[in-house]
Parts: C-alpha cells; sequence; structure tokens
C-alpha cells in the first residue's frame, strides 16, 4: 500500500504543476518557462509510468512463471509496452 500511496503523492503533485500551467498560460507567462514546466511535468508523469509498468511487470511475472503463462505473459507485456512508449 505504500508503494500506491506513493504514486497517488506524485499524481497529485503532477495535478498541481499542471493547475500552476494553466495559470501561467493564463497569466500569459513566458514561454521558455511555460515549456520548462511542461517538461517538468511530463517527466514526472514518465516516472509514474514507469512505477506502474515496474510493479505490474513484476507481480505478472511472478504469476506467469507460477501459472507457467510464459507466451501469453510475454505478449502481454509487449503490447503494454507499445502502448506506453508511444
Amino acid at each position: 500500500m505504500d508503494e500506491r500511496r506513493n504514486l497517488l503523492n506524485r499524481l497529485r503533485r503532477i495535478e498541481g504543476q499542471i493547475r500552476g500551467i494553466v495559470k501561467m498560460i493564463e497569466e500569459e507567462a513566458p514561454c521558455p518557462e511555460v515549456l520548462m514546466q511542461v517538461a517538468a511535468a511530463r517527466a514526472a508523469l514518465n516516472k509514474v509510468g514507469s512505477a506502474i509498468f515496474t510493479t505490474h511487470f513484476r507481480q505478472c511475472l511472478e504469476a506467469a512463471v507460477n501459472e507457467d503463462r510464459g507466451p501469453e505473459f510475454v505478449e502481454e507485456v509487449m503490447n503494454m509496452l507499445g502502448k506506453y512508449i508511444v
């Protein structure tokens, strides 16, 4: 549950970053400053996605090994990775 709480806290911080970006645009902040904040929010969101992917991969790998579902697991991970990378 600590991992879930950590992810939720990160997402709430990202939500605050997005609200800050909206405010910057409303107040006509300089483009370079806005883009820097967009890059920071994107990086933070990518970290959350990576953490979720890692957790899912670990849990599903253990289940796949225990249930002898290797090929199915590889296909599932490849599909998930393809959606995440795009």
